[in-house]
């Protein structure tokens, strides 16, 4: 015997089962059920999405309002008490990148114009990059230091202080260091690949066209010329010996060269070797330093970032890039 609706009907095996509606009027009750229901959910995912684009949009804000001392070159207020101004060199030292020339001279100017800076510390973390960037910043240390002859430059090298980021430190008066610091590597690299082999025995053939005998020098995808490789050593030597007379000029006699002549050669040391060689001056944190050497403990941060999100669309870019350069062995030289 059957119910009306949702009843329980006796089987030949004596289960059950539901039995459906009997009429119209159910189906619909049921339907409207069902779509009430969706409607709901659909109000919830809105809502859900709209919280969160909501609070996307507010941690923006508050970047942006928060962040603006260290973008671009206006919106930063120097403090009006006896600091330390401190400029960030971190990263590879490339154009485009956080420590461009452009980058670190704007900051290093803030940091020398301000008032109330006692002293500038350039905190160093960089295993070098491009040796026109570095030559840059070299010497706007030097132009700077001679306007501003009462500001001295501090050099602290944290975790790597090497190739470009040496050339850099080399202009300041005094470079501190940690005794597990990374520093050195006076020299210069041009680095690529080969793939005239591998092209054999794909059996691909290679072909360029060119208005000029060398200019297609150093193809990675072509044998190596002897002329050109030696027309490009003679570059890599001009570079280094560019560098050599930097550090030269920057740590005078306080360099060991005589009992240690291959300060030059490229090899790197650790901080405590780097004092004994006299590529450091002693050892100490930031925090050391401007407590203890400098005298103004506050440490102020002059250094100029781009925007948190060109940051990010950058470094995206110019990871893709790089990787493609690196993979056709044309990612141009560097000081290392």
């Amino acid at each position: 015997m059957a119910e009306s609706g949702y009843g329980v009907q006796g089987s030949g095996a004596g289960g059950s089962r539901p039995t459906p509606p009997q009429n119209n009027r159910e189906w619909q009750l049921i339907e409207k059920v069902v779509m009430s229901m969706q409607d709901e959910q659909r109000k919830q995912r809105r809502w859900s999405i709209f919280f969160r684009m909501a609070t996307l949009g507010y941690l923006f804000l508050i970047l942006i309002l928060f962040l603006p001392m260290r973008m671009g070159t206006g919106g930063f207020t120097a403090p009006t008490e006896p600091h330390t101004a401190m400029v960030d060199v971190s990263g590879i030292i490339a154009d485009g990148a956080e420590a461009s020339a452009d980058a670190l001279t704007s900051g290093l100017r803030r940091a020398f114009e301000a008032e109330f800076s006692q002293a500038v510390m350039l905190r160093i973390n960089s295993p070098g990059g491009s040796p026109v960037q570095s030559a840059y910043v070299y010497n706007e240390i030097r132009r700077l230091k001679a306007e501003y002859p009462d500001k001295k430059v501090y050099a602290v090298i944290t975790d790597v202080g090497a190739s470009g980021a040496y050339y850099i430190a080399a202009a300041a008066d005094e470079i501190y260091v940690d005794p597990s610091s990374i520093v050195g590597s006076i020299g210069v690299i041009m680095a690529g690949f080969g793939f005239t082999e591998a092209l054999e025995k794909l059996g691909v053939e290679r072909r360029v066209l060119t208005s000029g005998d060398n200019k297609a020098i150093m193809d990675p995808f072509g044998p190596v010329e002897a002329d050109q490789q030696a027309h490009i050593q003679r570059l890599l030597d001009g570079v280094h010996e560019q560098f050599i007379s930097a550090v030269r000029e920057g740590r005078g006699e306080r360099l060991k060269e005589a009992e240690h002549p291959e300060l030059f050669s490229g090899l790197i040391w650790t901080g405590e070797e780097a004092v004994q060689l006299g590529l450091a001056d002693g050892t100490g944190s930031p925090g050391n330093v401007a407590r203890d050497v400098i005298g103004a403990e506050e440490i102020v941060d002059y250094s100029v970032l781009p925007h948190p999100f060109e940051r990010f669309l950058r470094g995206f870019g110019v990871s893709i890039g790089r990787g493609i350069g690196q993979v056709m062995g044309v990612d141009g030289w560097s000081l290392r």
